[in-house]
């Protein structure tokens, strides 16, 4: 099943996927990353969100969005240097 974004940023979820997840107007969705690269859609309540905190390790440490850049650049420079 497909869903267009909208420019503004909006999509609207399948009939289908609807019923299977039982939304109603209102209700909220949880958008979970998978490690695999794929997203899994539930419907959220307040026990999943209760249940997703601390779910990812907190860092030893804060990070500059310099330091983020960086480590960005030497990441994307050492695949293309890997891939050639």
């Amino acid at each position: 099943m497909l869903s267009t974004l909208t420019s503004k940023s909006q999509i609207t979820l399948p009939k289908d996927i609807r019923l299977m997840l039982q939304l109603e107007p209102g209700d909220k969705i949880a958008f979970l990353p998978m490690a695999d690269g794929q997203i899994t859609v539930a419907k959220a309540n307040k026990a999943s969100f209760a249940t997703l905190r601390g779910i990812l390790p907190q860092p030893k440490q804060a990070h500059s969005v310099e330091e983020m850049n960086q480590a960005v650049l030497d990441s994307v420079a050492k695949h293309h240097h890997a891939g050639a």
